[in-house]
């Protein structure tokens, strides 16, 4: 059984920074492509970023430049640093596991609230 526990939300300033984590359980960890999709009261959920296996990268045009993904494989980890952050990235963070064949998401973290305000 795979498990996705996200950690490192909370509260910071506009202009602040965050690192949230996201530890997988389970085996064969290096071999997916992993995603961080958020989700504001009254919104759809959107992909924020993705990071395959081999570290390939994407990001939402509303977090690049100031998001950025990563992962280690032998921390079973995936991490998502946010920087120059805004009210509006205000929403709860969820990591999720994509399939190995399609673009679907098999398996989701219980999300981690992030709230930007002053």
């Amino acid at each position: 059984q795979v498990q996705l526990v996200e950690s490192g939300g909370g509260l910071v300033q506009p202009g602040g920074s965050l690192r949230l984590s996201c530890a997988a359980s389970g085996d064969g960890f290096g071999i997916y492509t992993m995603a961080w999709y958020r989700q504001a009261p009254g919104k759809q959920r959107e992909l924020v970023a993705t990071v395959t296996n081999y570290g390939s990268t994407y990001y939402a045009n509303s977090v690049k430049g100031r998001f950025t993904i990563s992962r280690d494989n032998a921390k079973n980890t995936v991490y998502l640093q946010m920087n120059s952050l805004k009210p509006e990235d205000t929403a709860v963070y969820y990591c999720a596991r994509r399939k190995i064949t399609g673009t679907s998401y098999d398996y989701w973290g219980q999300g981690t609230q992030v709230t930007v305000s002053s």
